[in-house]
């Protein structure tokens, strides 16, 4: 478990600064995806779904 957060942690940090700093390439494509594994197995991930689930119905009750 304080693998998993720690890893998530240094991955978000790293992730954020390949987007401020030089725009997302194949390497840095990489460490977003080892970031959603570490994320999906992390004890936010029910939180993160909810969340999402959540926001999913909100845009399809929107009558345009």
């Amino acid at each position: 478990m304080i693998l998993s957060v720690s890893g998530v942690i240094l991955l978000g940090v790293i992730v954020f600064l390949f987007f401020r700093k030089d725009g997302l390439k194949i390497s840095h494509a990489l460490v977003c995806a080892l970031f959603g594994f570490y994320l999906a197995g992390s004890a936010i991930a029910p939180s993160i779904r909810a969340g999402g689930a959540s926001l999913a119905s909100l845009l399809g009750g929107l009558k345009i």
